[in-house]
This record gives structure tokens, sequence and C-alpha cells, in this order.
């Protein structure tokens, strides 16, 4: 099963389709699920994607050579029927069903099961060789609900009116995704970023996502943003750069905000576990759902999930991928 496709270190290699998925390094033809750096690259011959992501990978790389791909739309690569079916992981996210010689094969990329207001939720399809990631893959991984995370960090917002809140967020999902789970709370303040969020928030209101009044903190005042929330990259939350911020509680929306060391590490003073990634019941749950004769694992904490497959009589394997990364999420 599945002797068409073939796991290399750089990606995933479709033969009858002469195509690769995810590759890390270019190629003539590469099928991209979603526009984090560490699935989507710049110099490929033609990319086929979503249009979301194919605007994604232009803000980031450049014009593609572009072969769009909606959700819902089918077409041939070769031999091989290829579509798009949402994975709910951000903006244009997509898991590709390759079919051929009567298997389909499902390439999840990266995905989530908790509603986001900023991207389609995930479709489960039935196949019969799963390929998953496994971000979270330990059954100590179990995310709380998002909207309580927020009215945590609103709460600390209103308890502290004369600090600001300033919260590490991924520049690409994340950033945008807190952005509109704040506003649906009923938070609708102005809103300060980091001048390197500005590209993509921008990109995701041309797309449609509407986040409600942003202002870049560069151009406001300490007293202005007192009591207001600003968001940056992760690695910018303990940068010389927040120093010009009133008095910030640091935060960080992140997965792995659920172990008290990472947070530690991070001089985290407000963690607040939002991911973008399903957790391990999510992943569980998943696999039960789209009934797999095979599961083929990515990356991530890989032996725990083989396991729980191996007790569920389904054959698992680990792909060994190089290239992918735990992300700040």
């Amino acid at each position: 099963m599945g002797s068409w496709i073939e796991p290399f270190p750089e990606g995933i290699y479709v033969r009858p389709a002469d195509a690769w998925v995810d590759p890390s390094d270019a190629k003539a033809k590469a099928l991209v699920t979603h526009g984090h750096a560490d699935h989507a690259r710049g110099g490929h011959g033609e990319v086929w994607a979503t249009p979301e992501t194919l605007a994604i990978m232009g803000v980031r790389y450049g014009e593609q050579n572009a072969r769009p791909v909606a959700f819902g739309e089918s077409t041939r690569i070769g031999e091989v029927d290829v579509s798009f079916v949402p994975a709910g992981h951000v903006l244009g996210s997509a898991q590709i069903v390759l079919e051929f010689g009567g298997e389909r094969v499902v390439v999840s990329g990266d995905y989530k099961r908790r509603p986001d207001p900023t991207c389609a939720p995930f479709v489960p399809v039935p196949c019969d060789i799963f390929i998953t990631e496994a971000t979270f893959g330990l059954p100590v991984f179990r995310h709380p609900d998002t909207g309580s995370e927020v009215d945590k960090l609103l709460q600390r917002l209103h308890d502290e009116p004369d600090r600001c809140i300033l919260i590490g967020a991924y520049a690409l999902g994340k950033a945008q995704r807190l952005i509109c789970e704040i506003r649906n709370r009923g938070h609708h303040d102005p809103i300060y970023y980091h001048g390197a969020l500005e590209r993509l928030c921008r990109l995701y209101e041309e797309l449609g996502v509407p986040l409600g009044e942003l202002r870049h903190c560069g151009e406001a005042t300490k007293a202005e943003m007192a009591g207001h929330i600003v968001i940056c990259p992760p690695g910018q939350l303990n940068d010389r750069w927040s120093r010009r911020l009133p008095d910030p509680v640091t935060a960080m929306a992140s997965g792995w905000m659920r172990i008290r060391q990472r947070a530690r590490q991070r001089n985290v003073e407000l963690p607040l576990i939002v991911s973008d990634h399903a957790d391990w019941d999510e992943l569980t749950q998943t696999i039960r759902e789209v009934a797999p004769k095979e599961v083929w694992i990515t990356h991530g904490r890989e032996d725990a999930l083989m396991h729980w497959c191996m007790t569920h009589q389904i054959k698992a394997r680990e792909l060994n991928l190089v290239g992918y990364e735990d992300e700040d999420d």
C-alpha cells in the first residue's frame, strides 16, 4: 500500500505525479499545504496550493508560478487526482488528498480541530493512508478552551490598567487568530502591533478577515499604550524593543505554555495555552474518524502516537522528514 508515494528527508515524493508535497528545497513541482516557512519555501518551478496560501507565499517569497486549487476543486497532476481540503491550521491551510490506483492518501500538513475565526475548519476525509503531524503527540498535551484563555488575558488587562500586555504570537496565523479571538470576547479597543506583523495582518484583511483597529506601536507613546494589548513575534518578546513599552506584562500564546519550564525559560509572566495544532485527544480522534489502514507520522512526538496506533491495530510508521520545526506554535 502507498508504494507510489515515497518519503525522503526533504519531503514526500508522489511518483505518478512527479511532484513533491511540502519539499524543504526547490523542486520542479511542489504541492504546498500552508504558508508556514517549514512547509512553504520559494524557488519551486510550479506551486499547487490554495489561493490564500499562494498569496501568503507571494508576500513572503515573491510571486510564484502558481497553480491555485480552491477548496472543493480537483485537478489532475500526471496520473494522480489531487484536491485540497481544509486543515483548520491557518488561513488557506489544506490537507492534500491524493488518489491513484484505487488508493486514497491524505497528507494533513499541520492541523487543528478547534474553531478558528480566521480559517475554514478541518474536514475529516476517510482514506487508506493518513499522513499526520504529531507536534503535541503526548497525552500531557490537552489544550484548554480558547475563550477561557482569552478571558484570563482580558482580566489581567483590566486588573493592571497602568501596564500593557505584550503577547508573543507567531507572525502567520497565531497573531491574527488571537486578535480575532480577543474581538470575539468583546474587546474592541485598538490593539498595537510590532512592525514585523504588519504585512501579514494587512494581507489577512485583504483576504476577508477583519481584525478591527490596529496601530503600529512605533507610532505610539508609552502613555498611549498603557492599558492596551501589544502583539509581537515571539523572538521580540524580551528584546530591547520592548523597553519602550509601559511596564509590560509578558505573555505568550502557544500550546507549549502547557509546560511551565518553557514559560519560565521565555520569562513569560502570563502563559496563554492557545495552539494552532491538534492536541493529543484531537490527534487520536482524527485518526479514528478518517479510519486509515496506515498512519504515517511526519514530525513531532512520534513514538507515543505510533504506540497508540499499534494498540488500536493500525499500522504506523515514522517518516523522519527534515526541516519541520515546532515553531512557537
